[in-house]
């Protein structure tokens, strides 16, 4: 029997950058960012390469979702430090990471009996 194979779909990660941000600028300065504070706290930002979607807090938390790989992550976070502190913010280069969640594709095939009731 073949050893099962397995692909990672989604990877849901939290990042701690220990600081607090100003929203309201960065919103600003982004362009690709999306900001609404009256329906949603966060600033919404899309990066193409690698493509992810960060949900970035005024507390300086954000949640990273869409990543395939550990190492997607990591360059995606470094991305998002780097285009952070080109547009006003002061973060830290390391922040802290914490996957959360590792979501594969779900497939499975079902054999349907079908029972004509009489």
């Amino acid at each position: 029997m073949p050893n099962p194979t397995y692909r990672i779909e989604n990877i849901v990660a939290t990042v701690n950058l220990g600081i607090d941000l100003d929203l309201d600028k960065l919103a600003e300065r982004l362009p690709a960012a999306e900001y609404n504070p009256e329906q949603f706290p966060g600033l919404i930002l899309r990066l193409q390469r690698p493509k992810i979607s960060a949900l970035i807090f005024r507390t300086g938390k954000m949640v990273c979702t869409g990543a395939k790989s550990e190492n997607e992550l990591k360059r995606a976070v470094k991305e998002l430090v780097r285009l952070l502190n080109e547009h006003g913010a002061d973060v830290p280069l390391t922040p802290e990471i914490q996957v959360q969640n590792i979501v594969p594709p779900a497939t499975c095939m079902l054999k349907l009996i079908l029972r004509s009731r009489r």
